[in-house]
């Protein structure tokens, strides 16, 4: 324990971490002390395990069941038995020592008994730990190759009621459901190297489908039983790697398992089985997949499984006819095919089918915009920088955004013809914004600022309005040539930011005031700024952050 300290577990642990550790010491219950470890229990909104490990050299890490110990994170509750340890060393020295005592007493008595007291103990054990009798009938089975033996077992373990409160696992129970759930896993995979894969492959599916019936009834907070159907996939996977297999069954379950919900809970990918499948049994897959995606043709799963599957075969005339078959109202369907186009080296059918994307497009405004980009690249590569224009000018004219005017005006400075279409443009905005168009407006500001055309910005945002961060720009490019007029939007940015609280109000507070200051410099009236500072500061002065930024900026 002489490694243990204060200073260590706050390295590990961070601050935070740390600090909240040290409310959580009474909380404490139930400490074990093993060979290099120490583990208890420590009381919060849950009951969590933490166990800390102590390395050679005095290395320190740990372990806990709490969702942010689960994440790698040294947690609290490991501060917290930290600092309980390290209050009640000689104690805790004086367990380690017993407990190793009682080890080594056990290790001697169980050496001592002949065969038939050792046969008599475990009998009578297994009459009253039914964990323990069940772990053993498991190994019995395996042992005598009894598939029906195993089967009941593993069926057993999967079952939920023992840990179930009102048809229910609670996350507190999650943890131990898991760890029974596993010894299924380790029972399947010992066929598997016993030279029983057929027979692990069959259970492994049926775990699977197990698994899945009850995934629904337990708290799985901390990924626990993902983790089992993880194990289980591999489980599956080195037995068929090793088993003489049914290609047509095999890639009848595959299929049937990809395109169930609970498929998530495993993550089996059909195609991971390529090399075991062979030719046979890839042509059986994908026959399996046809047939799914044909019953169900806009199916999530069933169309990517079979994307996938003729993506791996490089069938690119097929991928897009399934694309074709369902094809998106806002061409994005039409810029999937194009790019499987491009990747097949069939340039000009690409640029087609992102043409009929476009004009089968009923309304541009909903266009996919990767779409609009994808065709108007295409066109300047094609040396078509005016056809790039035409589809810039009308993407503007549905959409209206400071980004589609953006690229406007690169596509017509880039022939030369940015004035003219500049002009449509605004006009375009204008017009709009003689009606009850806020947004029209509001987008005619944002590309005057963008051109930096600040004069005409003002005038359009007085006569038709704009939100505050437009007028906050403006002022902020105007200091030196509007100062007057900049000050006016200062004052009335500042007035409902003296109501707030909270650094982040201050802070934007302050900013606001030096701008403000600036603009009296401008104007040759700082004694000005001085009195406004001074009533300002005798307003708020009970708002001692805020007079501290005032402080520190000399306001």
């Amino acid at each position: 324990m002489g490694g243990l300290t204060e200073a260590k577990l706050a390295q590990m642990a961070g601050k935070r971490s740390f600090e909240r550790g040290l409310g959580y010491t009474d909380a404490v219950s139930g400490i074990e002390v093993g060979d290099g470890w120490i583990r208890a229990f420590v009381h919060g909104t849950e009951r969590y395990e933490a166990e800390l490990l102590l390395g050679k050299r005095g290395r320190l890490s740990g372990r806990c069941d709490c969702p942010y110990g689960q994440e790698g994170n040294f947690c609290k509750h490991l501060v917290a038995l930290g600092l309980t340890v390290i209050e009640q060393e000689k104690d805790i020295l004086q367990r380690g020592e017993l407990a190793r005592d009682r080890t080594r007493g056990l290790d001697a008595w169980l050496s001592s008994l002949s065969r038939e007291e050792l046969l008599a103990l475990l009998q009578q054990e297994t009459a009253e730990d039914r964990q323990l009798r069940r772990r053993l009938e498991l190994k019995a089975a395996s042992a005598r190759g009894d598939l029906d033996g195993i089967r009941a077992r593993i069926r057993e373990l999967f079952d939920i009621g023992p840990f179930a409160r009102y048809g229910y696992v609670e996350y507190t129970d999650a943890q131990a459901y898991a760890d029974q759930a596993g010894q299924a896993v380790t029972a399947i995979k010992a066929l598997t190297g016993s030279g029983r894969p057929s027979d692990a492959m069959v259970l492994a599916q049926e775990a699977i489908s197990l698994l899945a019936t009850v995934v629904e009834s337990i708290d799985d907070s901390d990924g626990s039983l993902t983790q089992i159907g993880g194990d289980l996939a591999d489980a599956h996977y080195d037995a068929c790697r090793h088993a003489r297999f049914n290609p047509e069954e095999l890639t009848h379950w595959l299929v049937t398992h990809a395109l169930d919900d609970a498929s998530d809970l495993t993550d089996i990918d059909p195609l991971k089985y390529k090399d075991l499948l062979g030719e046979r049994g890839m042509a059986s897959l994908r026959r399996h997949a046809v047939n799914a995606w044909q019953a169900n043709r806009t199916g999530w799963a069933e169309k990517r499984l079979m994307q996938r599957l003729v993506k791996s075969e490089q069938d690119t005339d097929t991928l897009i006819a399934m694309h074709a078959a369902d094809l998106a109202a806002n061409g994005h369907t039409h810029l999937l095919i194009a790019r499987e186009l491009d990747t097949a080296a069939r340039s000009a059918e690409a640029l087609e089918w992102a043409k009929r994307g476009i004009d089968e497009t009923e309304d541009l405004a909903i266009v996919d915009t990767a779409l609009v980009d994808y065709l108007a690249d295409r066109y300047q590569r094609a040396d078509r920088p005016t056809d790039a224009l035409a589809l810039r000018r009308n993407h503007f004219i549905a959409r209206r955004t400071l980004l589609t005017y953006r690229q406007l005006r690169t596509a017509a400075r880039a022939i030369g013809r940015w004035p003219a279409e500049r002009e449509k443009a605004l006009n375009l905005l204008r017009s709009a914004t003689t009606g009850k168009d806020t947004h029209s407006s509001h987008v005619l500001v944002d590309v005057l600022l963008d051109d930096k055309d600040i004069d005409t910005a003002w005038q359009v945002a007085t006569d038709s309005g704009a939100h505050d961060n437009q007028w906050l720009a403006l002022a902020s490019q105007s200091h030196a040539t509007r100062p007057g007029d900049a000050l006016t939007v200062y004052h009335r940015l500042v007035a409902p930011l003296t109501r707030q609280t909270g650094d982040r109000a201050y802070e934007q507070l302050v900013s606001l005031l030096l701008s403000v200051r600036d603009c009296h410099d401008h104007l040759g009236t700082p004694e000005l700024f001085t009195a406004y500072a001074a009533d300002l500061r005798t307003a708020q002065k009970r708002k001692r952050n805020l007079m501290r930024l005032m402080d520190e900026h000399g306001l």
